[in-house]
């Protein structure tokens, strides 16, 4: 896989947990990470992302920090959508790997202009990490 940047801003690891569901309501779903302890989250925000879980690497787009949109309550979360991967993960381990800030997170209107939000972070996230068409 190729990356733009010589080396990863960050890797976490964890456990995937469940969390409200609400990307799945729009065919979204997102891995909710509890990272092992000890690790130092990134700064708050949108990251190009390489998720691995069960061996295989998948280029995905991950929010460190609260939710906005959907949340009342000032919780820090990691949640990674993983491009083109939609199983079931909870309770598996999962790495994920921070090549490249994508932007601010930021209240929307709607969980459907998240999603659309989203789609562009994941074009942009593929472009960034060299896979052209080649990948959803």
């Amino acid at each position: 896989m190729e990356h733009s940047t010589a080396a990863p801003l960050c890797c976490l690891t964890g456990r995937v947990i469940h969390g409200r569901g609400l990307g799945r309501t729009v065919d979204m779903p997102t891995a909710n990470l509890l990272p092992d302890p000890g690790q130092q989250l990134p700064p708050g925000g949108v990251y190009a992302t390489t998720a691995e879980v069960d061996g295989g690497s998948y280029p995905a787009v991950t929010n460190v920090g609260e939710r906005p949109t959907v949340d009342q309550e000032r919780v820090v979360t990691v949640e990674t959508y993983i491009i083109g991967l939609h199983e079931d993960l909870y309770g598996r381990r999962l790495a994920v790997t921070f090549w490249h800030y994508l932007r601010p997170t930021v209240k929307m209107s709607s969980l459907d202009a998240v999603k659309k939000q989203v789609q562009r972070d994941s074009m942009r996230t593929l472009e960034l990490l060299g896979h052209g068409k080649e990948r959803p």
